[in-house]
């Protein structure tokens, strides 16, 4: 429980826009940056004059969000990019990375921000998958297996000069370890077919998915000089309250406050920039507001093969998501 409350009300964030140098050149991609957690995060990165993609479905909104920032640091030589992204929708995933990769030839960071919590119960993806199953962990995943080769080759050439800056950021959540199964999901039951489960059970899984995510793609791509993280942002005020909620943690939330948008963002910054991360540490997990630290120990387990003395749940999980978006990868 002591893990639960340091992430409920954690200490001040130690690593902010103050610890960062000039970022020109650099180039960045936060997904679902039209607003909230991710909007914050690329005002950040903008203000140190990075390129950052604002990669979300409505051009409108990410417009709108794009000219908010350069508003308000009208003499950064940075570039704010939109980039289209439905991430319910895996044709349209394949075609934005592919888009992306025809108008940069590096990517320092992916954030894999975006998420969908709690939506209508029966809603679905393009492909028929359970919105947050579809959004949270296959979309992300096959836009992050995509753009791996040019990480690779980013990686590649900072081997000498910068090594361990080329990351990729997965966003879970505190939900990963208060509302998911033991071992994180049912592998009887992926996708949900064989039986049908509250939204709350559903985004509680996704989100340990995330975590297996990174702690999979880590182990994959490390030889590549690619650090994966998985993060808890925190608890905020952000667009993905929208749908309103259900549960225990729902419900205490609705009791405490829920901090600002930009103590999220600074979660994923330590992750995404903080030197304190090392390709050693690639694998591991962050909680607010960046603070490496272990996850539910079953879950935790998950992410180790049995070899290592772990349950392997983390490589079944992402075997099976690589199995529904192998079809989109070529």
């Amino acid at each position: 429980m002591g893990g639960i409350i340091t992430q409920m009300w954690p200490p001040k964030p130690a690593f902010t826009e103050q610890n960062l140098g000039d970022l020109s050149g650099k180039v960045y991609i936060v997904t679902g940056s039209n607003t909230g957690v991710g909007k914050e995060l690329a005002q950040i990165l903008y203000s140190k004059k990075a390129t950052v993609y604002v990669a979300a479905r409505s051009e409108a909104k990410a417009t709108e969000a794009i000219e908010d920032i350069r508003a308000a640091f009208p003499t950064s030589t940075g570039r704010l990019e939109f980039l289209a992204l439905d991430l319910s929708d895996l044709s349209a995933v394949a075609r934005s990375a592919k888009e992306f990769t025809t108008r940069e030839s590096k990517l320092d960071v992916l954030f894999n921000n975006a998420g969908v919590m709690h939506p209508p119960q029966g809603s679905k993806t393009k492909q028929g998958y359970e919105l947050q199953l579809g959004v949270n962990n296959l979309g992300h995943l096959l836009f992050t297996e995509l753009l791996t080769p040019l990480l690779a080759t980013t990686a590649a050439s900072y081997a000498a000069s910068s090594p361990n800056t080329v990351r990729v950021v997965w966003v879970s959540s505190l939900y990963s370890e208060m509302g998911s199964p033991k071992g994180g999901f049912d592998p009887e039951n992926m996708g949900f077919t064989k039986k049908e489960q509250s939204t709350y059970y559903k985004y509680s899984v996704s989100k340990a998915g995330v975590y297996y995510q990174a702690a999979e793609y880590a182990k994959r791509y490390k030889d590549k000089g690619i650090i994966s993280l998985a993060v808890n942002p925190g608890n905020l005020r952000s667009d993905l309250q929208r749908y309103g909620g259900q549960g225990f943690l729902h419900k205490i939330n609705q009791k405490v406050i829920l901090f600002p948008a930009i103590n999220g963002a600074y979660s994923e910054l330590f992750c995404g920039l903080s030197p304190e991360v090392t390709i050693e540490k690639s694998g591991s997990y962050a909680i607010p507001w960046g603070r490496l630290a272990k996850i539910r120990e079953d879950i935790e387990k998950g992410s180790k093969s049995t070899k290592e003395g772990g349950t392997g749940m983390g490589k079944v999980w992402y075997d099976w998501c690589l199995e529904q978006v192998e079809p989109f990868m070529h």
